[in-house]
This record gives C-alpha cells, sequence and structure tokens, in this order.
C-alpha cells in the first residue's frame, strides 16, 4: 500500500528581477522569476535579526504568460506550487542540479497605481484611503491568473484610471462609486 505525501509551497515575497520568459522547442511558453523572502526573529538578548531568502519561482504555460506580463522587479506576490528538482549537463560538461518552485497560482498582492492620481503623488495619502482599498482588492481578484493546469484562462481587464481616449470624458477617481 502506497502511502500519502505532500510536495505544496506557498510564499509571499518580492520579486528580485524582472521575470524571463521562454519558449522550449515544442512551443511551451516557461518563465522564470527570482523571489525574495523574509523572516524577522529577536534573539534572546533582545538584538532584532533579519533572515532574507532567494527562491527560483518558475511558471509554465498560459501562467509563464501571464507573470511575463504582469511582474516586474520589486512587486509583491503570492506563489502556490511545488519543489521540483533538476539535473542538466552544463556545457562545460560539469553536472549541475538546482531546486525550484513550479507554480500552478499566483496572486499579485500590491497595487501598482499610475504616476499621478488627479493631480496628486501617487505615494501620497489621500482622504478616500477606503475606496483605494476595495478598488485594491477588486483589481487583485481579476487579476488572479488561471491555475497552469486549467483548460480556459481567466480574460484579464485593467482599469484606465486617469488615461483620457478621444471622445470621452476626464474622470476623477474619487467620483467612482466604490
Amino acid at each position: 500500500m502506497a502511502s500519502r505525501s505532500l510536495n505544496k509551497v506557498l510564499l509571499i515575497g518580492n520579486l528580485t528581477r524582472d521575470p524571463e520568459l521562454r519558449y522550449t522547442p515544442t512551443g511551451a511558453a516557461v518563465c522564470t522569476l527570482g523571489l525574495a523572502t523574509n523572516r524577522y526573529w529577536t534573539t534572546e538578548s533582545g538584538e532584532k535579526k533579519e533572515d532574507v531568502e532567494f527562491h527560483r519561482v518558475v511558471a509554465w504555460n498560459k501562467l509563464a504568460e501571464l507573470c511575463s506580463q504582469l511582474l516586474t522587479k520589486g512587486r509583491k506576490i503570492y506563489v502556490e506550487g511545488r519543489l521540483q528538482t533538476r539535473t542538466w549537463q552544463a556545457a562545460d560538461g560539469a553536472q549541475r542540479t538546482t531546486t525550484e518552485v513550479v507554480i500552478e497560482d499566483m496572486i499579485l498582492l500590491d497595487f501598482k497605481r499610475p504616476a499621478t492620481l488627479s493631480g496628486e503623488e501617487a505615494g501620497s495619502e489621500t482622504p478616500s484611503e477606503t475606496k483605494a482599498a476595495s478598488v485594491r482588492q477588486d483589481s487583485e481578484q481579476a487579476l488572479r491568473p488561471a491555475s497552469a493546469g486549467s483548460e480556459q484562462a481567466k480574460s484579464i481587464a485593467q482599469p484606465t484610471i486617469g488615461k483620457k481616449t478621444e471622445g470621452t470624458e476626464d474622470v476623477n477617481p474619487d467620483d467612482i462609486p466604490f
């Protein structure tokens, strides 16, 4: 009788570099990411310590293409997947081994705001922080990509706040009812 096992990885961290999208000879998309996670603790003497761990993350197929489109260095993301160890022959003849996180799901955790929003600085606090929080939550749900194994990918629609197109009115984000 075979016993059950589990290989599951859940990470929240910041991207250390822009994603790299490549295609295999068979046409499958593969995207590699660098992800940093931090751990904080206090020693018995009261000294605060921090440890950073760097992870190699790989996405395949539609999820790979979505990662390359949506992610940039510094973005905070949640990824869910499994550990995989690969071995290959390098160009110099040496055998190389790497362990990576192959992801099946990715969620954006930060809100990428335009450089200026109604003449205000993007980093400044606005009186409508509760409105911004609800927009942020809705954006995260809209940007959550389909799992790599699913048959249908969800379409991604990003709002164009503050951009004026020909024949449209200027819309103040504070006038949006959510």
